[in-house]
């Protein structure tokens, strides 16, 4: 029987505290599935949501990177196993709620870039509750082989940095420095190592450098200096991508490619970076932001995932632990990904 009630991990006004809450549970509506969750981790990106002045939505419930199963499918014509989805089904919910699904990037395969998109856990409430109500088309199948704890990363941290990885476009045998070993970070090296590339990692805590050497990298770097370091090294990198909001991280990134090479930034911040323009041109520095990746790409991620690469070190916690664990967060003390259970 599905409660009238459930606990969410919830932002209580824009720079609000984050608080363990009870909230209503909402019917599916037409085209939409009412999933009860195994599993969420928990990203920098809700506390990107977390420290934005305007919001558009309060009380808000966060979380993006959900597991779990299909309870109930909305009423409505046409609704009844939603897109192919049916009560009992194991699924995955991501920042990408709903899109228009008409644009010219719904259209093309970009469904990530739709400028009339609904984002979990922040234009919408999100995943870090017992309950969810989620738009069917957009969700995900989830392999039943993968427990919930491991999969949840994937939603987000494995997507994007896979995708940043893929929007780099390197080949085997290249080159990229990866800015930040948090949780994009370390699945970032499982897969540039799947991909047969060499790979430096760089982030100012030891313990995760230690973690990003057992991991396979070439180089663990701290980030002072990081960029001389790779340009002493290795003659610079082919492709570097910031898996964090630093603008430090940004520009020593900047600093350790090779010319012509690339430039990808994932990480969200509200801090400025000042392009350097003269490197820029004179060294045919590309420069490109990545969002998440295409549904291939995750659906690669999870097949990865099964085989053994690209597997989270996940920390498992209780949804009452969220608010002390989005202060570890903050801090950086998590390693890898701290992952809600219920």
């Amino acid at each position: 029987m599905i409660p009238s009630h459930t606990t969410a991990a919830v932002l209580t006004a824009p720079r609000g505290t984050i608080a363990v809450a009870s909230v209503p549970v909402a019917e599916p509506g037409a085209g939409e599935v009412l999933v009860r969750m195994e599993a969420c981790g928990l990203c920098h990106s809700d506390l990107f949501v977390a420290s934005l002045e305007k919001l558009p939505r309060v009380p808000l419930t966060l979380g993006h990177e959900g597991i779990g199963r299909v309870e109930a499918v909305g009423d409505g014509e046409g609704a009844a196993g939603v897109h192919g989805f049916a009560v009992g089904d194991r699924v995955g919910i991501t920042f990408l709620a709903s899109t228009c699904g008409a644009c010219e990037f719904c259209l093309t395969g970009r469904e990530r870039f739709c400028p009339r998109q609904l984002n979990f856990g922040y234009t919408v409430d999100g995943a870090l509750a017992a309950y969810a109500v989620v738009p069917a088309p957009l969700l995900f199948r989830v392999p039943d082989a993968l427990p919930a704890a491991d999969a949840a990363p994937l939603c987000c941290a494995g997507w994007t940095a896979y995708g940043a990885l893929r929007e780099a476009g390197l080949r085997p045998g290249q080159s990229v420095a990866l800015f930040g070993m948090g949780g994009l970070g370390h699945l970032a090296i499982q897969y540039a190592r799947h991909l047969g590339l060499r790979v430096a990692a760089v982030d100012l805590s030891e313990s995760k450098l230690e973690m990003a050497r057992s991991l396979g990298a070439d180089l663990a770097l701290s980030a002072e200096n990081a960029g001389r370091t790779l340009q002493k090294q290795w003659g610079g990198a082919d492709a570097a991508i910031v898996l964090t909001g630093s603008p430090v991280a940004i520009q020593e990134a900047f600093r350790s490619l090779k010319r012509t090479g690339t430039l990808i930034t994932s990480g969200l911040s509200t801090n400025q970076y000042e392009l350097p323009i003269v490197d820029t041109v004179l060294k045919g520095i590309s420069i490109r932001g990545s969002y998440l990746g295409t549904r291939a790409d995750l659906e690669e991620v999870f097949r990865l995932a099964q085989s053994g690469v690209g597997r989270a070190h996940i920390e498992t916690h209780a949804l009452d632990q969220a608010p002390e664990l989005f202060e570890k967060m903050r801090r950086g003390e998590i390693l890898g990904r701290a992952v809600v259970l219920f």
